[in-house]
């Protein structure tokens, strides 16, 4: 595996604040395998609510969690929405003698469920697939290979190219048949399997319901649930959109991301690096997968996007300690400025622009503008002071 210090800090950080630590990513991407390093899974300090012995544990859960002492992992937590009023009552106790790490692959029921019951005693982690900089070590050409293949780790590390599509065709069959339907999505798995498939071709648009169910044959309504149950799997990310008090019209809807670039790919066909470098989702590809890893390493409070009817648009706005930041995502040698960039700099008032591009020189393209390799995130470099 890959060294993924930076977030095993962050989680042995937010136990020691927190009697209840949330470790939130897509089904597969390293949370089990991070909470080992912090409990021993053949301790009775671990639970995995996907093991019937584990299950069988926790039929009377107080009895089975109140004697426990230290940190106690509860894998895939969701499974169980009982549990929740419980752990407030055991971490209210005088003491705090235990602290526990929940892992949860459907964020929505996951966060809901905290929210609701454990409001004020938890912190959240959110972990996704590896970062530039994690998979930095893998080689002279590991950003290549993350990009094409996404970083979800058994496809990232896959032996061959072959290995890593055959593994993320049976990832995706999986969660249609069998995951989405145990964190209680109620949705055809055929239905949801061809919606995800189009949903890559508007990978990187603005979302509009309507077309894809005329393509479905079925309701607004119906589509808007399957968007939203990949959403909460931490498949999709819906990006929403800035809104500044400006008198040109702005786009409302939000942009929607196939969040794994691997995942992507296959759902559109993309198998090897000459039929992803000659595909006509290219640009939107790239993207996508540089908004996941600036999301990933970029400090900020929250993320959108900007853009305007008249045809302005920046990819994706940062906002930290009240400032506003852009990122704009070109695949291309020489990055330019742009009226869009211009535009974004005046009427919302960015402080800067960093302009995301495949190349290796960072340099300035005006004043609040410079054009950033990718590869600086895999340094540990900053994009913004």
């Amino acid at each position: 595996m890959l060294d993924r210090s930076a977030i095993f800090e962050a989680i042995d950080s937010a136990l020691g604040r927190a009697p209840v630590t949330v470790l939130t990513g897509p089904h597969q991407c390293g949370k089990t395998t991070l909470a080992r390093q912090f409990v021993d899974p053949d301790s009775v300090n671990y639970f995995d609510l996907e093991s019937r012995p584990d299950l069988a544990r926790l039929d009377e859960p107080m009895t089975a969690l109140t004697p426990l002492r230290g940190r106690i992992a509860i894998d895939e937590l969701q499974l169980r929405p009982d549990l929740f009023p419980m752990l407030r009552v055991l971490t209210d106790r005088a003491g705090t003698p235990a602290q526990f790490l929940a892992l949860g692959s459907a964020s929505g029921d996951l966060l809901r469920q905290v929210s609701e019951s454990l409001a004020g005693r938890t912190e959240r982690v959110a972990l996704g697939g590896f970062t530039t900089r994690e998979a930095a070590g893998h080689g002279a050409n590991a950003e290549a290979i993350l990009w094409r293949r996404g970083g979800l780790p058994r496809s990232f590390l896959a032996k061959s190219e072959e290995e890593s599509v055959i593994w993320r065709r049976e990832y995706i069959r999986s969660l249609l048949e069998r995951d989405f339907s145990l964190w209680g999505a109620r949705a055809p798995a055929a239905a949801m399997g061809r919606f995800w498939a189009m949903l890559a071709h508007y990978h990187g648009q603005t979302w509009n319901a309507a077309a894809p169910a005329r393509a479905l044959g079925t309701s607004p309504g119906v589509v808007r649930r399957y968007l939203d149950i990949l959403t909460d799997a931490l498949m999709v990310r819906q990006l929403q959109p800035w809104f500044a008090n400006i008198r040109k019209r702005q786009v409302k809807a939000p942009k929607i991301y196939i969040r794994d670039s691997g995942l992507l790919h296959r759902l559109l066909g993309i198998d090897t690096e000459k039929e992803l470098l000659t595909h006509p989702k290219i640009g939107a590809s790239w993207e996508g997968f540089v908004i996941e890893q600036v999301l990933a390493t970029e400090p900020h409070d929250q993320a959108f996007f900007w853009a305007t009817h008249q045809g302005a648009e920046i990819d994706l706005v940062l906002r930290r300690s009240g400032r506003l930041y852009g990122v704009e995502c070109k695949f291309g040698d020489a990055p330019r400025l742009t009226p869009s960039i211009r535009n974004a700099l005046a009427d919302i008032g960015l402080a800067a622009v960093a302009v995301i591009y495949p190349g290796q020189r960072r340099h300035p393209l005006s004043d609040r503008v410079e054009a950033v390799p990718l590869s600086t995130l895999a340094r540990g470099e900053r994009l913004f002071a």
